[in-house]
């Protein structure tokens, strides 16, 4: 997994970096298959917004989260990308389960 992260008007310290990484691991503890994971984070005035791109196979989930205080930002980033990613999961493996391929359809043969 990649993890690209750039700040637009601030800059990116090494405390707010460790913050990042640490709440990004939540995620890859539920899914594994992540190829890489682009933030954002902005200041606009008052504003501070966070933004996240995921890269799935097949798939590419954004999310966004703004707020008074980048720290809670990023905790409802976080929190938000891991509801898309767990809904992501349990859409696959009900396709897996449910297969829908030819093989597990029954026809009727007309006599």
């Amino acid at each position: 997994m990649n993890l690209n992260l750039t700040g637009n008007h601030v800059e990116i310290t090494p405390a707010m970096r460790d913050y990042v990484l640490s709440k990004i691991e939540r995620i890859t503890r539920h899914f594994d298959n992540i190829i890489d994971i682009n933030v954002i984070l902005s200041v606009d005035k008052l504003k501070q917004k966070a933004e996240a791109t995921v890269n799935l196979r097949g798939k590419e989930i954004f999310v966004e989260a703004d707020g008074l205080d980048m720290y809670a930002s990023i905790d409802n980033l976080v929190d938000k990308l891991d509801r898309q990613i767990l809904k992501y999961k349990e859409k696959n493996i009900d396709r897996r389960d449910n297969q829908g391929g030819l093989k597990d359809q029954e026809f009727e043969q007309s006599e």
